[in-house]
């Protein structure tokens, strides 16, 4: 069984973990953890993980 997330949801649990500032340096962290990131484009998902970046880093400053 492949117990590994998808580079779509490795994204998303990078994002919500509030240590990336960037989608960019997202996925250099995913490129530099051996998943493809050619999937990973679009205006939608980058606002949607700009979004879940914003908010994990202001739950994380509390």
């Amino acid at each position: 069984m492949n117990e590994r997330p998808t580079p779509l949801e490795r994204a998303f649990e990078l994002a919500a973990s509030g240590s990336y500032r960037s989608v960019d340096e997202i996925r250099a962290r995913l490129k530099r953890e051996g998943f493809d990131v050619a999937q990973l484009t679009g205006r939608t998902l980058a606002s949607q993980l700009r979004h879940q970046i914003k908010q994990a880093r202001e739950d994380r400053a509390r």
